[in-house]
């Protein structure tokens, strides 16, 4: 649970009429997201594509590609069992939200190598990580508001937009590097994506030391 302090919450510094925490979490959403469903765009390409020419990927049957797909995003979303059990009863959700992220930076990036035991190995951090991630950041968003605030529902409109725009504008932007550039490339571009907004958390922590902490028992 999510240690609240009312007045800490009506102290919090605004921006356009919500907290600028708000913003933070915005951006690391949007950030997320790009880098997670930049991946999936170009994830059953890579596998399926021939083994020789400009861009070679490994060959793959489409069917072998698809069920290994199901299982990582089947994955993805039972990880968020153990990560909010994580956050609830050892780090609190600001905490995990942050070890989510550095696993996302290490996941993304190390598909960027082209060999076997980086794939594996950065399919298993990106599950780990979405899972210690996802579920928490959403929750502190509720977190920003006092009991009654109004402001709440906007608030998660708001967030929302910026998990809209991230998956939005991957799977055009890294779809195309991947496809036109080089698998790897696009890899590693949503790793960048993943290290913009583990950046901007981390420098956002002064806005939200107020939410999303443990609360001992």
């Amino acid at each position: 649970m999510a240690q609240q302090d009312s007045n800490a919450l009506a102290d919090q510094p605004q921006l356009f009429g919500h907290p600028i925490g708000l913003y933070i979490l915005f951006f690391t959403e949007m950030w997320e997201r790009f880098s997670y469903y930049g991946m999936r765009a170009i994830f059953v390409l890579y596998l399926t594509a021939t083994t020789v020419g400009e861009n070679p990927g490994l060959g793959w049957a489409n069917g072998d590609a698809l069920a290994l797909y199901g299982w990582y995003t089947m994955f993805v979303y039972v990880a968020s069992i153990p990560g909010g059990i994580l956050a609830d009863r050892y780090l609190g959700q600001r905490k995990t939200v942050m070890l989510g992220g550095a696993l996302l930076v290490a996941g993304h990036s190390i598909l960027a190598i082209e060999a076997m035991w980086a794939w594996y190995m950065g399919l298993v951090l990106i599950i780990l990580g979405v899972g210690c991630l996802k579920p928490n950041i959403s929750t502190m968003v509720g977190g920003l508001y006092g009991k009654g605030d109004k402001r709440r529902d906007m608030g998660f409109y708001i967030f929302y937009m910026g998990i809209n725009l991230g998956a939005a504008a991957s799977a055009l932007i890294v779809g195309y590097v991947g496809e036109k550039i080089g698998w790897h490339y696009g890899f590693g571009l949503a790793g960048i994506g993943m290290a913009l907004g583990q950046l901007g958390y981390v420098y956002g922590q002064k806005y939200l030391t107020h939410v999303g902490n443990l609360v001992e028992p």
